[in-house]
């Protein structure tokens, strides 16, 4: 299948769609159906895709195992601080209306920013699980 010249060029034309249409999704996700989980997974799609017909290594080439742990954490890290920053600012944790001048437009930044950690984690995360699969040498 690697060796498939027309498989090879579809993908590639492929994936900058699947990714432009992941951040379309992510960033749609307040207005409309969609969110971070949603575009997370489209996200990692592409990465498996081009896994599945360029081989796992070249997955590990574009984006380290490290790579990923660090955007798993970072994930986390911006969901959890913004509870945190929510608490700190006199709130609840995750009440969005401590973040800003007016309710709407706290509301509005609170679930971009919790909906952007969970692209990026699931995202990672998607990657990692199937790398985690489909390298495994028997």
């Amino acid at each position: 299948m690697r060796d498939n010249p027309v498989l090879r060029v579809v993908t590639k034309i492929t994936i900058p769609i699947i990714l432009l249409f992941s951040l379309y999704v992510q960033f749609h996700g307040d207005y409309g159906p969609g969110g971070g989980f949603q575009a997370g997974v489209i996200f990692a799609a592409a990465f498996i895709l081009y896994g599945l017909v360029f081989g796992t290594p070249a997955v590990r080439r574009v984006v380290s195992p490290g790579i990923l742990r660090l955007l798993m954490a970072l994930g986390l890290l911006l969901f959890a601080g913004v509870g945190t920053l929510t608490m700190l600012l006199g709130g609840d944790y995750l009440d969005y209306n401590t973040l800003g001048q007016d309710p709407l437009h706290g509301q509005h930044l609170g679930i971009f920013l919790v909906e952007l950690g969970v692209g990026i984690t699931v995202a990672a995360v998607m990657i990692t699980v199937f790398l985690a699969f489909a390298g495994r040498r028997n």
